[in-house]
């Protein structure tokens, strides 16, 4: 991966259908991602309150 990209794969499972958690290095927020086909689509992950969840991301240098 490119030091310039804004998504870090935090989780992978699957082959065909795939279902993923990237997070924004930027923001923190994590967002789920899941393909199956020749569909997919992408969500903020949330917590019980509604709220995105957030990561602590570590600056790279």
């Amino acid at each position: 991966m490119a030091k310039n990209e804004r998504f870090e794969i935090i989780y992978s499972q699957g082959v065909m259908t795939i279902t993923e958690i990237w997070v924004d290095k930027v923001t923190g927020v994590n967002y789920l991602f899941h393909t199956g086909g020749h569909a997919g689509g992408l969500t903020p992950l949330l917590d019980k309150d509604g709220k995105p969840v957030v990561s602590l991301m570590i600056k790279e240098k």
